[in-house]
């Protein structure tokens, strides 16, 4: 009774492993017939992909490969012949077919029950992935996605791509790693960008700084994912490297300037501030922020030389205008808190009418600043405040009369 219940049971595994071994032939069939029957052929091999008798086995994923592979050829032969194709169903499926491909080779190096490894796909798969990675099909992929901007696919496919030169099928240097491979890498990079995939991004960008491509981008780029990361360390670092690398490129220098301004490190700000008006001395913007930093330092003098300078550069540059009127405006103002300790009225009098002919002195840069950007309301309040102090009646009207109109 026991052999004749072993024997049913030989008979049911054999019966099984036959089953599904019959379902990756079927599958092969049914894909590479003349006329394809590709729901067919997907079934087949998914249920032989999901069974335990032959979901570990090479030939299992050799020929799911070759089904995704021939579905994707069936619609580049519609486009070879003019015909309506799908982009989505040719690329999509090439990406699957990579990924069983992979697996195929990768069981196909496993030693059989003897020890010895004797690979039965490898040497077409190897020159499967050969033709995905010269004849730019991918790549067009990549880029179809990019252009729907369903970015996180376009880091997917362009991966696979990336991933085959560095395949151990493959010598080292086998396939070149040429100028296309590194336009394919940066775009991954901003695809990853796009998709938030910050990690990826770094990771492609940190290879395109060592590959030495597009490095003024790919500095900017780096600059921005650490700062989105709020990873001020690795930002300021990648900055200042920038402005070491591209003395030339406003970039650089402009965002390490903002934050130490932002950062209260004023002296480092004007030292890199310099370093900028060196490169560009003729860049207004340059001379009026460093204005700004020398009177925030108490250095009046400079800070007008400064502002002075901006305006010889640009004559219509009115926050420049406004400034050294605002030198004059600040000045007057802290006499005017001095004069409050005062006890005695003729010399507390006496401050105040000081006060107000430093206040006049600022007037006619307001008003010119004014005539220069009449839509600056921090000019025009200014310009207001000091009609009203100077009891200038006629000109506080007619400003607020423009105001209104």
């Amino acid at each position: 009774m026991k052999k004749i219940l072993l024997s049913l049971m030989l008979i049911v595994t054999t019966v099984t492993v036959f089953g599904q071994k019959s379902n990756v032939s079927l599958a092969k069939n049914k894909a590479l017939a003349s006329t394809p029957d590709f729901p067919a052929a997907i079934a087949a091999i998914q249920a032989a992909q999901q069974n335990s008798a032959t979901k570990d086995e090479a030939e299992t994923w050799y020929v799911a490969g070759t089904v995704y592979n021939a579905i994707s050829e069936k619609e580049y032969a519609k486009e070879l012949l003019k015909q309506k194709f799908d982009q989505d169903t040719l690329g999509l499926n090439l990406v699957k077919a990579f990924g069983c491909y992979l697996k195929s080779y990768n069981l196909d190096q496993q030693p059989n029950d003897k020890g010895k490894i004797k690979p039965r796909f490898t040497k077409d798969i190897k020159n499967i992935f050969h033709t995905y990675y010269t004849d730019g099909q991918l790549i067009r992929y990549g880029s179809y996605l990019f252009d729907k901007k369903r970015y996180a696919d376009v880091v997917k496919t362009f991966e696979v791509y990336l991933s085959i030169p560095d395949l151990e099928m493959f010598k080292p240097d086998e396939l070149k790693k040429d100028s296309t491979y590194k336009m394919v890498k940066y775009y991954t990079a901003i695809a990853a960008i796009n998709a938030n995939d910050t990690t990826t991004a770094l990771n492609l960008l940190g290879q395109l700084k060592n590959d030495n491509y597009e490095l003024k981008n790919v500095y900017e780029l780096l600059y921005q994912e650490y700062a989105a990361k709020k990873d001020t360390a690795n930002f300021v670092a990648v900055l200042k490297t920038g402005a070491s690398k591209f003395p030339a490129e406003p970039f650089f220098l402009q965002n390490l300037i903002n934050y130490f301004i932002y950062s209260g490190k004023n002296a480092e700000a004007l030292n890199y501030l310099n370093q900028a008006i060196t490169e560009e001395p003729k860049v207004a913007q340059y001379q009026y922020v460093k204005g700004n930093l020398l009177e925030m330092n108490k250095d009046i003098d400079g800070a007008r030389a400064a502002f002075e300078k901006a305006l010889e550069l640009k004559p219509d540059y009115a926050e420049a205008e406004a400034s050294l009127g605002r030198l004059y405006y600040n000045q007057a103002i802290n006499m005017l808190l001095a004069a409050n300790d005062i006890k005695d009225v003729n010399v507390y009098n006496q401050k105040v009418t000081q006060a107000t002919d430093v206040f006049k002195q600022a007037l006619p840069y307001f008003e010119k600043a004014h005539q220069m950007n009449p839509k600056d309301t921090d000019i025009t309040g200014t310009l207001k405040k000091l009609y009203y102090r100077l009891q200038m009646t006629k000109e506080y009207q007619a400003l607020n009369n423009e105001g209104n109109n």
